[in-house]
């Protein structure tokens, strides 16, 4: 049930951003389901295709209004505003895949080395956050160890993701791991 109310949310927000018609009485959802008023955080991730090609993906690290707010905004965001895409169509609509991760609040990990901040990491399980300062962070899904499922592609990824050089982790930079409740739409 909770997939089934996540994913049409986030439906009906991205067909109002592209404006298709997607009925959907909001005050009925969260009546029947208040958790959504609940402080969250989300990722709105949007594929397309046959090898299901990234479309956008926008998110929230960290809760800071309520889940259904947060999952409007980041499914639009997600089609509208990500930088590494032009805004999603009117056609491209119905071909897209949309998937919500639902994050737990971050943990900091505390390391003394690469060695032991590997022993700390579980891989395929934990997103990761990197922040070296205000300018040098970023963050990886944990879906992302689905294409860098080792370690060390995983971190060089995101060093660079974070603006910083290959080897980034040589500077000590804050980590933080969360996990996720992922929810995926079939393929249309």
């Amino acid at each position: 049930m909770k997939k089934e109310v996540l994913l049409k949310l986030a439906r009906a927000a991205i067909a109002e951003a592209v404006g298709v018609p997607y009925p959907l009485d909001l005050d009925e959802i969260l009546q029947a389901h208040p958790w959504l008023k609940d402080q969250g955080a989300c990722f709105v991730t949007l594929t397309v295709g046959e090898y299901a090609m990234l479309r956008g993906c926008i998110g929230s690290i960290v809760a800071h209004r309520p889940l259904y707010e947060d999952l409007i905004h980041n499914a639009k965001a997600a089609a509208l505003d990500d930088p590494r895409f032009p805004s999603l169509t009117k056609e491209e609509f119905e071909k897209i895949v949309i998937e919500v991760s639902i994050l737990t609040p971050p943990q900091e990990i505390d390391y003394s080395s690469v060695d032991d901040l590997k022993a700390k990491i579980s891989v395929g399980r934990d997103g990761v956050i990197l922040k070296h300062d205000a300018v040098h962070q970023a963050t990886y899904l944990p879906q992302v160890w689905e294409q860098l499922p080792d370690f060390e592609s995983f971190f060089m990824h995101l060093c660079m993701k974070a603006g910083m050089g290959m080897e980034c982790l040589a500077f000590h930079p804050q980590i933080f791991t969360y996990r996720v409740e992922e929810y995926k739409e079939e393929k249309r």
